[in-house]
């Protein structure tokens, strides 16, 4: 009897092992295939300026702006704001104040990345904001190509004019510095993405390098 129950007992620990055997490999393949994805998602993206006449959904906006919040920020001083744009008449009115993003004409949505300097390092540090906000407007175009959006970075900051007419477009306050406007919107078309990849741009350990 006390046999059965140790055979018993081995079979069952044989049983456990391959199983977990199993789900290791299982595991190992779908860690191996959302890297996969990732790295494709980010060698895919390309800007897009022609959409389709159809709206982004709230929810699909709200994981486009948490990913645009998981960026990384020097001290952790988060020092954005993002202003979402959905009305015709606002993203007309961004059209004409950037002649970069005239596209938004055209577009459902568009996000406003912006630094908040009341919430900037002070002194030398300030200009972080700038690398923080960039962060955060990179993020948000990963995301837009990772939900099947298409996006464009279109620049404001530091142009001294277009920062004054987004912002008057948008009622900015003064301590509301628009870095950028990301144009989005469902791809009216497909687009390729251009390889950037140019080996001559890298050097290692010092300028001039090689491997």
């Amino acid at each position: 009897m006390k046999t059965t129950s140790f055979i018993r007992m081995l079979a069952l620990l044989a049983i456990a092992l391959v199983m977990s055997c199993s789900m290791d490999a299982k595991e190992k393949k779908s860690n191996v295939k959302n890297q996969k994805a990732v790295i494709e998602n980010i060698l895919t993206r390309t800007s897009v300026r022609q959409y389709l006449d159809k709206a982004v959904p709230d929810d699909i906006i709200e994981t486009l702006l948490r990913a645009g919040m998981a960026a990384p920020t020097a001290v952790n001083k988060q020092p954005w704001h993002f202003v979402v744009v959905t009305d015709r008449q606002v993203l007309d009115g961004l059209a004409q104040a950037n002649p970069n993003a005239r596209m938004a004409a055209r577009a459902p949505l568009a996000i406003v990345v912006c630094g908040d300097m009341n919430k900037a390092l002070r002194g030398d540090a300030r200009e972080f904001w700038v690398q923080d906000a960039s962060a955060a407007t990179e993020n948000i175009l990963l995301a837009a190509h990772g939900v099947g959006l298409g996006a464009v970075w279109t620049g404001t900051y530091p142009n001294q004019l277009r920062c004054a007419a987004v912002s008057k477009v948008l009622a900015l306050p003064e301590t509301i510095i628009p870095l950028c406007t990301i144009v989005i919107g469902y791809p009216a078309k497909a687009q390729e993405p251009k390889d950037k990849w140019k080996p001559e741009n890298v050097s290692w350990n010092q300028f001039g390098g090689k491997k």
